[in-house]
């Protein structure tokens, strides 16, 4: 008989895990995943960590700063609900992560193969080169033959292991009939194969393992310095899935039952507990309280919500429970909507075209006519096919593009370590070569232009005894007005007086009793005031006069700077956000930005970014929020703090590792001086090739000497490459 089932108690709803069913099972461990934006250095981590150990039930954390996620194995009557107080209670923002959802992002593992396989062409290289001095120096007959079969053996086993990835990109290129840089690498390798075996079973002095595993690891470093200019690419749409609330409260028939939010319909009537995120779209039916919409909106200040209120999947409830009826579910929610514009703009970004490609796409048809000509050139002069396939595979290895393939990889990793000194992740393997071509720069306002956090700014108008009422009212309240209010009164030195009886009043702001009068602070409709323009609460002292506390949102650091640095390099500068039309038309002019639009939602983010790609601007987004997330991924380039979450990071191409933004306008110009070294590159590149294509369809240059030079030319792409860091 099982027991009956009870509500459970909790502050977020979507953090509980689930009820015991029908059938008894040992429990396991719970597996909980918590998303942390505030977190920035080591000694973030270890407060976390040695937070998160402590508290009962908790077996293991981890957080990782990457990622700004932290992992916890705990018993099975532990929640995530349970946990994030205590991550608030040490000073960080926390919000639970759907670890299902997170799965397919953690199973990267392309870094580790490239470097096991760039690992067995460098040893393999070695050994057969070793065997090769030998022969060199003047081995020959049957101690040659036996020197050549097993460098045969080491490296017939290495190349197909090593070259894997050059086999399966030419393989898919060929399939739907076009070129890339892939296909000549592939044919070089071939063809010094071939020959080299051909020699070897013909007793010949000459085999060319040692250029193949050469080429081999060349190529391989290319390939691993383009991986490690980036962090591993995930989809910020499955972020975003990942965030909505896996677990929900649904009421019937006047009791509480936590269910899969995919179990809820249309009509559901929902129980939303202070702390808790919205699991569904829905309308407030039940309960006063306040919304905080800055995920989605990037709205500043919570607002008000009530019956008739409409709310959205995402946002967060602050002071009140609320009960909603579900209006939307599932894949109609806003949350999942957002994330589908994010899929949609990644795509389509997918679609850039580095200019290694570029010149490949120039390059290899014009490698596969000089070698196919040198071979049928020198087999109707010589009638030998051995001596024609021998300058076929020297012109084919010469000219290989592996200086081509470094080009760009190896000037990437020069900037990107310039940048990373001055606080900027590269991210994506092209960010580089679009931040270069950008003209328009679109900034967020919440989080990223600003600090989010607002800032009290007439503190020496108000008197100390009113002063000393309101830091009593602002004390125990969560609200940010009240928060900032009660930091800015204790930096001043005042005390709080005696207030009796307080009480939140969810909504509308806390009340008490002062001196046998009723005392509030809150919203001006509620105390009697009428609202201004700017962001105020309101002191009513039960003498009819409320007095106004007013607030700004301080700047982040370096922001003026940037917008200014920006501007005088030529680029125009524009200010969307979600916020209200004062506090964004104030910024504007706080910042000397002429081009401003408020009260913007996500998707007209996005299609902002669109409008002005299709009048052909190179956009580069800087964002933070869920809301900025799709305009993100839509612009032609994308930057985002550290401290945005986890769908915005992903979403973005570079990422702003510390509280600056003066780093943005440098690295636009780091940008541009990437792209004249990998042009450099190209033209070096380009010159090589003009001086020994020549030499190899003459038959002055054996495959091995091709090898050679072909390694030379790569060295000199990568020094030309180091200059950036200068």
């Amino acid at each position: 008989m099982t027991a009956p089932m009870r509500p459970q108690m909790a502050v977020c709803p979507g953090c509980v895990a689930a009820p015991s069913g029908a059938v008894e099972q040992a429990p396991t461990d719970a597996r909980l995943a918590l998303s942390l934006p505030s977190i920035h250095c080591q000694g973030c981590i270890s407060a976390v960590e040695r937070g998160l150990n402590a508290h009962p039930g908790v077996k293991s954390a981890r957080v990782n700063l990457t990622l700004k996620r932290a992992l916890i194995e705990a018993e099975p009557d532990v929640h995530a609900a349970d946990l994030i107080p205590v991550l608030e209670n040490l000073g960080y923002e926390a919000h639970e992560l759907d670890v299902t959802a997170l799965a397919a992002t953690q199973n990267d593992t392309a870094g580790r193969d490239l470097l096991m396989r760039l690992a067995v062409a460098g040893f393999a290289s070695m050994n057969v080169m070793l065997l090769s001095i030998s022969v060199w120096s003047g081995a020959s007959d049957a101690t040659r033959d036996m020197f050549h079969w097993i460098s045969a053996a080491i490296t017939f086993p290495a190349i197909i292991f090593s070259a894997q990835p050059f086999f399966k990109n030419a393989w898919s290129a060929l399939k739907v009939g076009r070129l890339n840089m892939d296909v000549p690498i592939v044919l070089a390798l071939v063809l010094a194969l071939v020959t080299s075996l051909w020699e070897t079973s013909l007793s010949g002095e000459h085999a060319y393992f040692d250029a193949a595993l050469t080429l081999t690891f060349f190529l391989l470093a290319g390939r691993y310095l383009d991986y490690r200019t980036r962090a591993v690419a995930r989809s910020a749409a499955q972020e975003l899935a990942a965030l909505e609330v896996p677990r929900a409260i649904r009421l019937l028939d006047g009791q509480e039952y936590e269910v899969p939010v995919a179990d809820l319909a249309i009509g559901d009537l929902i129980l939303v507990r202070p702390g808790g995120r919205m699991p569904v779209d829905g309308e407030v039916t039940d309960g006063h309280s306040e919304l905080d919409r800055s995920l989605l909106t990037g709205e500043t200040l919570p607002v008000f919500a009530g019956p008739g209120t409409g709310v959205s999947a995402g946002e967060v409830n602050l002071t009140g429970p609320l009960t909603i009826r579900a209006t939307a579910v599932g894949e109609d929610t806003s949350l999942h909507r957002m994330a589908d514009l994010v899929a949609i703009a990644e795509s389509g970004r997918s679609r850039y075209t580095s200019l290694a490609d570029k010149a490949a796409k120039l390059y290899a048809p014009g490698v596969h006519i000089l070698s196919a000509l040198a071979f049928v050139g020198w087999y109707l002069y010589t009638f030998d096919v051995r001596t024609a396939l021998n300058i076929a595979a020297a012109v084919l290895i010469i000219t290989c593009p592996c200086a081509l393939g470094l080009a760009v990889p190896a000037v990437t990793t020069a900037a990107s370590g310039r940048l990373f000194k001055k606080g900027m992740l590269i991210k994506h393997s092209t960010a580089l070569e679009r931040l270069a071509g950008v003209d328009t720069v679109v900034f967020d306002k919440t989080g990223t232009l600003t600090a989010g956090t607002p800032q009290l700014v007439n503190l020496d108008e108000m008197v100390k005894s009113d002063l000393e009422i309101a830091l009593a009212l602002a004390a125990p309240s969560a609200h940010p007005l009240s928060v900032a209010l009660a930091r800015a009164a204790r930096e001043a030195g005042i005390t709080p007086a005696e207030v009796f009886e307080l009480k939140e009043v969810p909504g509308y702001g806390t009340e008490g009793i002062f001196q046998g009068r009723r005392v509030r602070l809150g919203r001006a409709a509620w105390v009697g005031a009428a609202q201004g323009s700017q962001t105020a609460a309101w002191l009513d002292t039960g003498d009819g006069n409320p007095r106004g506390f007013l607030f700004t949102d301080a700047l982040r650091p370096g922001a003026a700077e940037a917008v200014r640095a920006l501007q005088e390099a030529g680029k125009d500068v524009l200010l969307i956000s979600g916020d209200t039309t004062g506090a964004v038309e104030a910024l504007a002019k706080r910042l000397g930005i002429e081009k401003w639009v408020a009260e913007a939602l996500p998707e007209d983010k996005a299609g902002r970014i669109r409008m002005l790609a299709g009048q052909g601007r190179k956009v580069l987004m800087v964002g933070d929020g869920l809301n900025d997330t799709a305009a993100l991924a839509a612009a032609h380039v994308s930057i985002s703090p550290a401290s945005a979450l986890d769908a915005a990071r992903v979403a973005s191409d570079i990422v702003l590792l510390g509280q600056d933004l003066e780093p943005i306008a440098d690295a636009c110009t780091v940008a541009q001086k990437a792209i004249r070294r990998i042009r450099e590159n190209f033209r070096l590149a380009t010159l090589y090739n003009v001086i020994a294509v020549p030499l190899a369809v003459a038959g002055l240059a054996t495959p091995l000497i091709a090898a050679l030079a072909m390694s030379s030319s790569s060295i000199t792409v990568s020094l030309n490459a180091l200059r950036l860091k200068s």
